[in-house]
């Protein structure tokens, strides 16, 4: 009987067992289907978007870089295909630097080569794809080619690369791109355009290839690849294609650019040149210059060190940056000045006998010219006589009329870099400097300022503009260097629309006034050596700027001074005299007087521009020497010039 109850016991026992398991058992079924049903049903659409992204990569497709060509259509930068090696860090098999190694013995690797990689290492991450060789011959593709199962992370590439073949012509407006280092990626990160630069490996670094970035590079691409399990694309299974960046056409005549940079020679300076009917920039000349070829994939050391420790500074664009006393080709502006405030008029005459003595100094001139007019003071260039006007304008009624002409102001043209310079006022001089004594004006600082001198300091830009103002009758133009852009898709070429003028206020007559005497400093002038027998009626002004202070009791001897401590060399002009066409600025550093060296280089931009004429290959070289005043024999036709 108690065997029977126990029997009975362990069955209820394993019944429980039975019915606890199948309990669990069901839940555990039900937890499944539960499962099932939220991945099959209610992340039906997530999940399969998940599963195709897995599948699938989107590519960046970089578009083609827009093209630049000056005003006739001579091409200044395009592209062109090649192939490069590139390393993936991230996907080698072995440390870096033994693959770079093994992958010497299949293709050249330089050390030029290892440094730029280096280089490039440090501005990007382990998982991008960064060149170690370039341009690589069709041998060497080959040759990388058979062999590239040794190499997982290594891969040939085609990319379109950017040339300029102009060499150094023009290169500081032009500019030049650059491979994308980590702050260019920060701020294109912060931009609203971040999307349209994946892929991209190069960016406008400067000139018109910066600030033109935005029109040149195009819109980017995507095509959607189906994927192995190792990451290598299958096959495409979706694309819409990059929309290729505008091309840029450029104010610029690249064969005056060259021809202006050659007659420079080995000297250092700048010349602009505007058309003073609506501000186009036609040319922008700074010497010495540079290959911007060599900044494309990132510049050697050696050859960075050349150009960055030279004591010429090729890289400063000194038509943009560099900033000089303009000497007398100030006086033009400053006799503007005396007519437009009454301080003088026309016949209005002073006695200059070669100084004038102002609260015990005596400030010289160099020459006694006796009886001094208005016209007489620029076509003689008269000392005394803008040492007088200044101490009776004043500092501040000169800043006054000077900022609107754009000295010592950004003027805005359509490349980054611009420098202001210094046009100095009372107020200028309390936020320079800190200590009292220094913040102070004297009556006697204001003097030299009427000649150019003093504190003075602009750039050849803001001079041309200013030239281009006055010989436009008064009306001020926004220097600019685009004309216009081309669409890729239509080939249609869209004007760069031209905002109007702006007209300074001046009375008729006082223009006319000041033009007249520019005119007659070339037909009697300063200037009438270097423009005698030229076939059209210019003006001009010739001017000579301190590199060093000279004291007062000092006289200026070249002989004694360095080379980089003579006095610059500068002219202002416009012609034709009737109709001006052209303004032009220009500096040679250090060569002395501006009839001898600036003067000579602007009648030759004038008869290229005016006439059509060019220097022949003898007076080439006399002017790239200073030796030079009028053209040595026969010019020839611009047409026989050869291409740049």
């Amino acid at each position: 009987m108690t065997e029977l109850r126990n029997l009975e016991a362990e069955l209820t026992r394993f019944r429980l067992r039975l019915l606890a398991f199948a309990g669990v058992m069901l839940l555990a079924f039900a937890l499944l289907g539960w499962r099932l049903y939220v991945l099959q049903v209610e992340r039906h659409d997530d999940l399969a978007r998940q599963a195709e992204t897995n599948r699938t990569a989107v590519v960046p497709i970089v578009p083609n870089r827009g093209e630049i060509f000056d005003r006739n259509g001579i091409v200044l930068a395009t592209n062109y295909r090649s192939y490069t090696l590139e390393i993936t860090p991230s996907r080698l098999a072995r440390p870096l630097d033994e693959a770079i190694d093994a992958i010497s013995e299949v293709v050249e690797i330089s050390a030029r080569d290892r440094k730029r990689f280096k280089r490039l290492r440090e501005d990007s991450r382990s998982f991008e794809s960064l060149p170690i060789r370039m341009r690589l011959s069709d041998e060497e593709v080959a040759r990388f080619a058979a062999q590239r199962w040794r190499f997982p992370g290594v891969e040939i590439k085609a990319r379109l690369f950017r040339t300029y073949p102009l060499g150094e012509t023009g290169a500081h407006l032009i500019g030049y791109i650059g491979r994308i280092n980590q702050r260019d990626k920060e701020r294109i990160e912060d931009s609203d355009d971040a999307a349209n630069y994946r892929g991209t490996d190069y960016i406008g670094k400067l000139g018109v290839e910066a600030s033109y970035e935005q029109v040149l590079h195009g819109t980017t691409g995507v095509q959607q690849m189906e994927t192995s399990a190792g990451g290598y694309a299958v096959r495409r299974l979706a694309s819409q294609p990059a929309t290729p960046g505008d091309s840029i056409q450029l104010s610029i005549d690249i064969r005056l650019q060259k021809m202006v940079e050659d007659l420079y020679g080995e000297r250092r300076g700048a010349l602009v040149a505007i058309d003073p009917r609506n501000g186009e920039v036609l040319a922008l000349v700074s010497k010495p210059t540079f290959d911007p070829n060599l900044f494309i994939d990132g510049i050697d050391q050696e050859s960075w060190d050349e150009l960055n420790q030279s004591i010429d500074k090729p890289l400063l664009n000194r038509a943009l940056r560099g900033t000089y006393p303009p000497g007398s080709t100030y006086k033009p502006f400053m006799a503007m000045a005396a007519l437009e405030s009454g301080k003088r008029t026309p016949a209005t005459t002073i006695m200059d006998g070669g100084s004038w003595t102002f609260g015990g100094h005596t400030f010289r001139s160099g020459h006694a010219l006796g009886s001094v007019d208005l016209y007489r003071s620029i076509v003689h260039s008269s000392n005394v006589y803008y040492y007088m006007l200044a101490n009776d304008l004043g500092v501040n009624a000169i800043h006054d009329f000077m900022k609107p002409l754009g000295f010592g102001q950004i003027t805005g043209i359509d490349i980054p870099g611009e420098a202001r310079g210094v046009l100095p006022s009372t107020d200028w001089k309390r936020r320079t400097y800190r200590r009292p004594e220094q913040q102070k004006w004297y009556a006697g600082e204001t003097i030299s300022l009427g000649i150019g001198q003093g504190y003075n300091n602009f750039t050849m830009l803001q001079l041309a503009n200013a030239t281009a103002t006055l010989a436009g009758g008064g009306t001020h133009h926004k220097p600019h260097l685009i004309k216009g852009h081309q669409d890729p898709k239509t080939g249609a070429f869209v004007a760069e629309p031209e905002p109007a003028g702006e007209p300074m206020g001046y009375k008729n007559e006082n223009v006319a006034t000041v033009l007249r005497a520019m005119v007659g400093v070339t037909q009697g002038g300063t200037s009438r050596a270097v423009f005698a027998g030229a076939p059209y009626l210019s003006g001009g002004k010739t001017g000579t700027a301190q590199a060093v202070t000279i004291g007062q009791n000092s006289r200026y001897n070249a002989a004694r001074l360095s080379e980089y401590q003579r006095d610059h060399s500068l002219y202002i002009a416009f012609a034709p005299a009737d109709k001006p066409r052209i303004a032009v600025a220009a500096i040679v550093e250090n060569a002395g007087f501006g009839a001898l060296a600036a003067a000579p280089i602007v009648r030759r931009v004038m008869d290229y521009w005016v006439a059509g004429l060019a220097p022949n290959a003898e007076d080439m070289k006399a002017v790239q020497r200073g030796q030079a005043t009028t053209p040595i024999g026969a010019p020839r036709p611009v047409s026989e010039l050869p291409s740049p």
